[in-house]
């Protein structure tokens, strides 16, 4: 299972960011959410969005082992284990990975909640065990 991103249908409304940020620390601040909204304006004038794809990255390179995959095939912090080295960070293809040691003292990445699906109005995000078109 993973989380897929359909640029060409997102709006740059945000409400995902929102959502990640809310579901990841209980506040609307969509610095503090698991997945990106670019803008790329004037040219082309569109939005991208870059979220987690379950790759491994960041589990491979972490010295601590506390990144691991779980039954579902998602990729989980396993906050005791992290020394914050943020070596996941730098790793992370999409840059999606991020540390916010105000309010835990561990790196944070998408957990496949699925909040910033159900807000999204233009079905730009869904969650598979395999692409599919959208």
């Amino acid at each position: 299972m993973r989380l897929y991103a359909n640029s060409a249908l997102c709006t740059g409304c945000r409400a995902c960011l929102a959502a990640c940020s809310l579901n990841l620390f209980s506040q609307t601040n969509p610095k503090m959410a698991a997945l990106l909204v670019l803008l790329h304006f004037p040219e082309p004038g569109e939005y991208e969005l870059k979220v987690c794809t379950q790759c491994g990255e960041c589990a491979a390179v972490c010295p601590t082992e506390a990144i691991q995959k779980n039954a579902n095939g998602v990729y989980r912090v396993i906050p005791e284990r992290c020394d914050l080295c943020e070596a996941c960070v730098a790793a992370c293809p999409e840059g999606v990975m991020f540390v916010k040691t105000e309010l835990a003292q561990h790196s944070w990445k998408c957990d496949l909640c699925g909040d910033c699906v159900a807000v999204c109005g233009t079905d730009a995000l869904w969650i598979a065990g395999e692409e599919v078109a959208a």
